[in-house]
C-alpha cells in the first residue's frame, strides 16, 4: 500500500507542475517559437538534402568522415532545429527570466539527443533493430531531460511478483530484454568473425568447418545469456523450477528437432557427407549447399531445392557420389542386330567412349557383349568420367557419337518386328445397306 501511495504522489505532483506551466502565458509563447523552428527547420534540411549529393561530392573521404557526413544530411532538419532552439533559449534567457525559456533548452536537448543516437545507431545494418533501439534511447533521455529518469525506474521497481525466489519487477524485465539483446549482437559479431576465420583454415574438412561454427555460435549464445542473467542479479538456481516443464517440453514436443540437431553433429562428425557432395537421397538427388542445424539443403540443379532432416540421412539410405573420390562410373546399353560383327561393335564403342572430353585417361573404357536376345544381340559399354557432374549430358553425347558410328559402317539397331497371322482363311466381309429415309 505504501509503494501504491507514492506512486500516486508523484503522478499528483507531475500535474500540479504541468498544470502551473501551461496556465503562464509564456509557455504559448514558447510553444509558438518551438513550431516556428520545427517549420524553419524542415525548409533548410529539405534544401541541404536537395542540394548536396554525398554519393559525388564524398568519393574520396574516409569511410568514417563520409558516414558522418551522410547522417548530418540526411538529419539536416534535426541539426536545424537544435541551432535554431539554442539560438532562441539565448536571446530569451538575455530577455527575461530563464525559466520562461524552460521548454526551448528542453526542444534543443531533445533534438540533440536524437542527433546523438542517429549517429550511434548508424553501426547497425538491421532497420527494425535501428528504430527499436532509436526510440527506445530516446525515451530514456527524454526521461533524463526532464528529470523524471529516476522517478520513473523507482516505478518500475516497486511492482514486482515473487516467482520461487526470484522477484520479476518490469524494470528488470527491461534490463533483460536490452542486455540480452545487445550481448546476443555481440556474441553474432563474435561468431561471424571466428566463422570467417575458420572458414579460411585450409586445413580443417568442410564438414569439420560447419561443425565449428556450430560449436562456437551455440557456446557465445549460451555464454550471452548466463553473463546477462548474472548482470541483472538472476540466480540460475532459481530457475530450476522451470527445469522440469521443459524437460517434459523436450520430450515430447520437441523430440524431433532434438533428433534432427544431434543427427545433425553426428554427421558433421563422422563426414558420411559434407557441402558439395552429390547424394541421392530417395528420389531426391543434388548437391549438398549448406548443412544447418535442423536441416541439409540439397540444390537440385534446376532451381529447387531440397530440405531434408538430418534425422532422415542417419536412418535412410543415402548414396554419396563424391564419398571416397569424385570418379563416376557411366554404362551405356545398347543393341545391334545379328548381321553386325560384335568384335567390331566392341571397337567401335571403346573408340566413342574415349573420345569423349570427360572419359578417364587413368581407366579405359571398356565394352561387353552381354546378350544374345531375340531381337539382336545386347551390349553394355562402360567408362569413367572426373565427377557426377552433367552425366547424363556426357551418356547423351556418347550414344549419339555410338550413333554416327554405327550409321557410317552399316551396323544397324534392332527393333521390334511383329508378324500377324490368320488362320482358316480370309476373313469374310459383309456388305450392309443402310437406308435413309427420305432419299431415293
Amino acid at each position: 500500500m505504501l509503494e501504491l501511495k507514492d506512486t500516486y504522489e508523484l503522478a499528483l505532483a507531475t500535474a500540479r507542475s504541468f498544470g502551473a506551466e501551461v496556465t503562464s502565458p509564456w509557455f504559448y509563447l514558447q510553444f509558438g517559437v518551438i513550431l516556428i523552428g520545427a517549420g524553419f527547420a524542415f525548409a533548410i534540411g529539405a534544401g541541404v538534402r536537395s542540394r548536396i549529393d554525398m554519393t559525388s561530392q564524398a568519393m574520396g573521404w574516409p569511410g568514417p568522415l563520409r558516414l558522418l557526413m551522410r547522417i548530418l544530411v540526411t538529419s539536416a532538419s534535426t541539426v536545424a532545429f537544435a541551432v535554431l532552439m539554442i539560438i532562441a533559449r539565448i536571446v530569451m534567457s538575455h530577455s527575461t527570466w530563464p525559466s520562461r525559456s524552460y521548454l526551448l533548452a528542453v526542444s534543443a536537448k531533445l533534438a540533440l539527443a536524437w542527433l546523438v543516437i542517429r549517429l550511434v545507431t548508424s553501426v547497425i545494418r538491421n532497420e527494425f533493430i535501428v528504430r527499436l533501439v532509436s526510440i527506445s534511447a530516446w525515451f530514456v533521455a527524454a526521461l533524463s531531460i526532464l528529470g523524471q529518469l529516476q522517478p520513473t525506474i523507482e516505478m518500475l521497481d516497486s511492482i514486482g511478483i515473487d516467482l520461487g525466489g526470484l522477484r520479476l519487477t518490469p524494470l528488470l524485465l527491461i534490463k533483460l530484454g536490452v542486455l540480452l539483446a545487445v550481448a546476443l549482437w555481440l556474441s553474432n559479431l563474435a561468431s561471424n568473425f571466428l566463422e570467417g576465420r575458420i572458414r579460411q583454415t585450409h586445413d580443417l574438412t568442410p564438414s569439420i568447418q560447419v561443425l565449428l561454427i556450430k560449436l562456437v555460435r551455440l557456446l557465445l549464445m549460451v555464454f550471452a545469456v548466463a553473463l546477462v542473467m548474472g548482470a541483472v542479479g538472476i540466480n540460475l538456481s532459481a530457475l530450476a523450477v522451470f527445469s522440469g516443464a521443459v524437460g517434459v517440453g523436450i520430450g515430447f514436443g520437441l523430440q524431433k528437432i532434438v533428433a534432427n540437431f544431434i543427427s545433425g553433429v553426428i554427421l558433421l562428425a563422422d563426414k558420411s557427407v559434407k557441402p558439395g557432395d552429390l547424394v541421392t537421397i530417395g528420389d531426391s538427388s543434388g548437391r549438398i549447399s549448406a548443412m544447418n542445424t535442423r536441416y541439409i539443403s540439397v540444390a537440385a540443379g534446376d532451381g529447387r531445392e531440397f530440405l531434408i532432416p538430418n534425422e532422415d540421412l542417419i536412418t535412410q539410405k543415402v548414396v554419396n557420389w563424391t564419398y571416397t573420390d569424385k570418379d563416376t562410373l557411366v554404362k551405356v546399353n545398347f543393341g545391334t542386330n545379328y548381321d553386325a560383327d560384335p568384335r567390331l561393335v566392341c571397337k567401335l564403342a571403346i573408340e566413342v567412349a574415349a573420345a569423349s572430353p570427360r572419359a578417364s585417361l587413368a581407366k579405359p573404357p571398356n565394352c561387353l557383349l552381354t546378350e544374345f536376345a531375340d531381337a539382336g544381340m545386347k551390349f553394355a559399354l562402360t567408362f569413367w568420367i572426373d565427377s557426377p557432374d552433367g552425366m547424363d549430358a556426357v551418356k547423351s553425347d556418347v550414344m549419339l557419337a555410338l550413333w554416327d558410328a554405327f550409321k557410317r559402317e552399316g551396323i544397324k539397331v534392332p527393333y521390334p518386328v511383329r508378324e500377324l497371322r490368320i488362320r482358316g482363311g480370309a476373313l469374310p466381309v459383309e456388305s450392309t445397306v443402310v437406308e435413309v429415309p427420305g432419299t431415293l
